[in-house]
C-alpha cells in the first residue's frame, strides 16, 4: 500500500475504525490480562510468605 499524505494513512481506505477499534481492543485486553495476571501473583507471592512463617514457627 502505498499512502500519498498521513491522513489517507489514517483513513485506511475507509476502514480505519474497524482497525484503530482492533488494535485498542486487543491493547486493552493484553493490558487486562497483565494486571489480573501481576495482581495473581502478588496474592500467590503473599500465601507463599505466609506458609513460610507457618512452617517456622
Amino acid at each position: 500500500m502505498n499512502f500519498e499524505t498521513i491522513t489517507t494513512f489514517l483513513a485506511m481506505g475507509g476502514y480505519a475504525t474497524y482497525v484503530f477499534a482492533s488494535y485498542g481492543l486487543t491493547a486493552l485486553t493484553l493490558g487486562g490480562l497483565l494486571l489480573a495476571e501481576s495482581r495473581r501473583h502478588r496474592v500467590w507471592l503473599r500465601r507463599q510468605a505466609a506458609l513460610r512463617r507457618l512452617e517456622e514457627a
